[in-house]
């Protein structure tokens, strides 16, 4: 706060800041957005297991690959798997990956 200038002007100036934006300054957000994604889409691969039934051997059967890479794309963490195999994995499940874009929320 500089000398003269109202308390809550300052204030006011923080209060459209948030997490993203701290992620942008950081230079952070395309990380974190990719691994946020990938988490999701992990989950999302998982719960459609549970909800089907469908077992890691037979869900590997049904993609043409081997447990370990089944088990590679269901790692939150590992969040170096290619679009092939995704879409491989969602027809394994009688689903359809969709990628969009979407306006950037953040001017």
């Amino acid at each position: 706060m500089t000398d003269g200038e109202p308390k809550s002007r300052v204030q006011d100036s923080a209060i459209g800041s948030d997490f993203d934006d701290f992620l942008h300054e950081e230079g952070l957000y395309d990380e974190t957005q990719a691994i946020a994604i990938k988490r999701v889409l992990a989950w999302q691969l998982a719960e459609e297991m549970k909800r089907q039934a469908i077992t890691k051997v037979e869900m590997a059967r049904r993609m043409q690959t081997s447990r370990s890479q089944l088990d590679r794309l269901l790692d939150p963490e590992n969040d170096k798997i290619e679009l092939a195999t995704l879409g491989r994995a969602a027809r394994a499940l009688g689903r359809e990956l969709e990628i969009r874009l979407t306006p950037d929320p953040t001017p």
